[in-house]
């Protein structure tokens, strides 16, 4: 794609002072794109081959940078030391919307070479392995919802995020007249992204006011998740040059909140998608045992797919994000929507929302889809009709209840290892405490003089 580079493309570019600064980057814990600007000259001399060092405290904070305790990997006992960022030449591109800059997105490592296992990039190739013993790959596309403000994000920080304009006066769902006010906005994104190596294939709009979804082509799940970030972090740079600010946040108010489906299929070494075949519904054995790992996960991988005290608020009755345990065949009301025939076929994961680490979310999605696989698991029937009213098994409702079902999963330990498990459920400690201890405006607002 126009915008990939190649260290040779990235060489010549320097030369010509077309780029002149590289952004050594990688996801953190929160799915967040953190890491360094380095000077080009650097990188080309010393980084590209020998890597950058970053402190080991960014898969140990919480989302106000705050280092915290419980985390094996990195503490104040152990001095807060470096881990290495080993640049991934594949995913070197231009950044349209950072002059003169390329961007890579690195593996993390310790010095002693051992990859650092808590590492969502990581925790993705690890499932990706497992697919690959089997002589599988899985290709995915995530699909970002967002709402949009006509405030500065400085501004919407001095206000508290109190008293926004969104973008649009109404529901905007499919609208052509509303959202055109914002196409200048939503097209510089598009642009920018194409510009960057990615396929953008469009944007739509959606139920809550100011909200919109740019959707990408689908790719093998590492690339997806690398272009997720990637997008993620250069869409709220492009919005606050423009003025106005955008959230991925699962749930903004109490309107629609912010979904991100994950669609996801898998080919076999010669290309050829497995998920289509003679059984009932068009599946194969494979297909039926996937969609039956996924559906038996769902709960104890939650944590994953919502990693948010925020992200619980979106699922609610009637409001297209899934309370219920159940998949069905093109039925929004489900978790699992199966979708597609033949080549096309797909499972789309209707759980997570906008604030998902896309790397945890796509592993889960593997992990779950291995774990019918290799237990051959039957597939349960297809849920007809409204999932929000059937009596299925519910989702967990809080971020404690997803947290308590993963730390006590066999599966997810067999399948991510302790290391991980345990990181992420501190993760989940710490923002479960941090809720617990803030004093909130709904709270003020029922209390201060009426109580």
């Amino acid at each position: 794609m126009p915008g990939n580079l190649s260290a040779t493309e990235l060489a010549v570019a320097v030369a010509a002072g077309e780029i002149d600064t590289v952004i050594v980057a990688f996801a953190d814990a929160q799915g967040r794109l953190v890491g360094k600007r380095v000077s080009a000259r650097l990188f080309e001399e010393e980084i590209l081959t020998h890597g950058a060092e970053a402190c080991n405290y960014l898969l140990s904070v919480d989302v106000d940078m705050n280092t915290v305790d419980g985390y094996a990997m990195s503490s104040w006992e152990k001095g807060y030391g470096d881990m290495m960022l080993i640049p991934d030449p594949a995913t070197l591109r231009r950044v349209p919307w950072q002059p003169g800059s390329a961007l890579v997105i690195a593996d993390l490592g310790w010095e002693n070479g051992d990859p650092v296992a808590q590492s969502p990039r990581d925790i993705l190739n690890r499932q990706r392995v497992r697919l690959a013993d089997r002589g599988l790959t899985a290709y995915s596309g995530t699909e970002l919802e967002f709402l949009v403000f006509d405030d500065t994000y400085r501004d919407a920080w001095a206000r508290g995020y109190r008293d926004l304009t969104p973008s649009t006066d109404y529901n905007v769902d499919y609208d052509l007249l509303a959202s055109g006010r914002l196409e200048p906005l939503l097209r510089d994104i598009r642009v920018s992204m194409d510009a960057a190596g990615m396929y953008c294939e469009g944007v739509k709009g959606e139920c809550n006011l100011g909200q919109q979804e740019i959707a990408f082509r689908y790719a093998e799940v590492l690339e997806t998740a690398d272009q997720h970030a990637i997008y993620k972090n250069g869409a709220k740079a492009i919005a606050d040059r423009h003025g106005k600010a955008l959230t991925f946040m699962a749930k903004f108010n109490e309107r629609e909140g912010n979904s991100c489906h994950i669609h996801l299929s898998v080919r076999d070494a010669d290309g050829t998608p497995v998920m289509a075949g003679d059984g009932e519904r068009g599946f194969s054995p494979f297909m039926e045992h996937w969609i039956a790992g996924i559906l038996a996960t769902l709960r104890e991988f939650t944590l994953l797919y919502a990693p948010t005290i925020n992200s619980y608020k979106r699922y609610a009755k009637g409001s297209f994000a899934p309370t219920g345990v159940a998949w069905g065949i093109d039925n929004r009301t489900c978790a699992l929507r199966v979708i597609g025939r033949g080549q096309s076929l797909r499972v789309e994961n209707r759980v997570p929302g906008g604030d998902v680490n896309p790397y945890l979310g796509i592993a889960a999605i593997i992990a779950g889809g291995l774990h019918g696989v290799e237990g051959e698991l039957p597939l349960p029937a297809p849920l007809t009709g409204n999932a929000y009213t059937s009596g299925v098994d519910h989702l967990p409702t809080t971020l404690r209840e997803a947290a308590r079902l993963f730390e006590e999963s066999t599966i997810a330990r067999a399948a991510f290892g302790d290391d991980m498990v345990e990181h992420y459920l501190n993760q989940a400690r710490i923002e479960v405490e941090a809720y617990d201890a803030a004093v909130t405006d709904w709270e003020r607002v029922r209390g201060f003089e009426r109580l």
